[in-house]
């Protein structure tokens, strides 16, 4: 079944295009909303080739497509969809971005506030992986005198790699605007006043303004008062005069409170959050690696691990490296070695299909198609992913390994982008949480699923 068959068969098993109010695509899952979910045929949704399961999340139905696949499904089903309804479907995700229409509230503002950080992603990987280059080529045993012969050629390397960096605040500035439902060029507008270097130049209250205080955690604060107070002079101001004093009077009020109390608020947050985590990675040892690699396939199940988008952040902002990340990293290796034992033991043709389709994607670090598509729904091989990720996570505590990157490539590929000095230590945990999983899986065996 090529793309475009596979895209009207979802939108069949949805109930039709009349039917689908949202629709939208994350780096695996096709996300649909639906007018009414009577018309939607779950079962027949999930027996589709090339989707490795589904899940629903509140109002939202999820077919986990995999990396790269469920973009190109989405693009392929708005192509069949008529004019009008690709507009509803525009007008239904603004609407939907405002009213609250999840079941479960804490997961959704969490999930709010990821997504002003998922566009991210592919900056992220690039700078992750420019980055990991640059630590190979400076390495005379592995390249010789690379470094010496070609200084211009490693600084434009450098320049690429940090770029994301130097834009960080305005790119999150943008995309907080967006979610929150206000302005874009505003959005960017609030980051950059946080982020002028003449802010240095002003004392207020006898001390220095601090450019770029808070970081992401500020930005994302003063943009959302930024929005609120944009929304109340829209619906204030009478239209011939709205146009002009609405972006005006949000500049002044807004950026006056960020700078006197929403800056200093975000400063205070920030350092909380990156010195918390930090204290908890460098002192916990052994013990909180593995509680917090045991602990996050139930969040991504939950959707709570999207709270820790901003973690990520602020530890690479404030120390320049991130050691939660390769910790969290495990769970998801375990699941490779428990997805390995279940392919061993299993006489089911589908499954093995459903396993070996997974697992290059497993490897790459995208683990959902494992998750909903083999170890959830057989029950005991996913609490031994869990475990099976706790024994990564507690050596990658204990040894201090630690990535340059925030978020977004993980397993194997991470490796790339592993401080110097630990990669080898990063690839002997990744073999122990695959061996973890594996062994987990098999002690605890699974009911073998009927053909």
């Amino acid at each position: 079944m090529d793309t475009r068959t596979l895209a009207r068969a979802i939108i069949q098993g949805v109930g039709g295009e009349d039917n689908i109010l949202r629709l939208e695509n994350c780096m695996t899952r096709v996300r649909i909303e639906v007018h009414d979910a009577s018309r939607m045929a779950p079962e027949a949704l999930k027996a589709l080739p090339k989707i490795s399961g589904y899940v629903k999340q509140g109002e939202q139905h999820q077919l986990i497509a995999g990396p790269g696949r469920a973009a190109q499904i989405v693009d392929a089903m708005r192509e069949q969809m008529r004019p009008h309804a690709a507009e509803q479907d525009a007008a239904a995700r603004t609407k939907a971005r405002v009213s609250a229409r999840y079941k479960t509230p804490v997961s959704d503002a969490l999930r709010q506030l990821a997504n002003i950080f998922i566009p991210l992603i592919p900056a992220f990987i690039a700078s992750g992986l420019i980055t990991g280059i640059i630590n190979i080529l400076k390495r005379p045993d592995l390249v010789g005198d690379f470094a010496a012969h070609w200084p211009n050629a490693l600084g434009l390397l450098g320049i690429f790699g940090s770029a994301v960096f130097a834009i960080m605040n305005i790119l999150v500035g943008v995309n907080a605007a967006k979610i929150f439902g206000g302005s874009m060029a505003m959005g960017g507008v609030m980051a950059g006043i946080l982020s002028s270097p003449q802010l240095a130049q002003i004392t207020l209250f006898d001390e220095p303004l601090q450019p770029g205080r808070g970081g992401v955690i500020a930005v994302v604060l003063v943009v959302a008062l930024m929005c609120w107070i944009e929304k109340r002079l829209r619906a204030l101001l009478p239209g011939a005069l709205e146009l002009i004093l609405n972006p005006l009077l949000t500049t002044l009020i807004a950026g006056t409170a960020a700078i006197v109390a929403l800056q200093p608020l975000g400063g205070w947050m920030s350092d909380a959050i990156a010195h918390g985590a930090m204290l908890a990675v460098e002192h916990g040892g052994l013990l909180m690696g593995a509680i917090l690699s045991g602990a996050f396939l139930p969040l991504v199940l939950t959707g709570l691990h999207q709270g820790l988008v901003p973690i990520h952040v602020e530890l690479i902002q404030a120390y320049g490296y991130n050691a939660l990340f390769p910790i969290l990293a495990m769970a998801g290796v375990g699941q490779l070695g428990a997805a390995l034992a279940v392919l061993a033991k299993t006489r089911s043709v589908r499954l093995r299909r459903v396993i070996t389709s997974a697992l290059p994607a497993g490897l790459l670090g995208v683990g959902e198609p494992l998750i909903f598509g083999v170890t959830l729904p057989l029950g005991r091989p996913f609490i031994a992913a869990c475990l099976g990720g706790a024994v990564g996570g507690a050596l990658m505590s204990y040894w201090g390994v630690a990535t340059v990157i925030t978020f977004g490539i993980s397993g194997l590929p991470l490796a790339l982008t592993i401080v110097s000095g630990k990669v080898m230590l990063y690839l002997i945990g990744y073999l122990a949480a695959v061996v973890a999983g594996f062994v987990f899986t098999w002690l605890l065996g699974f009911r073998d699923p009927q053909e």
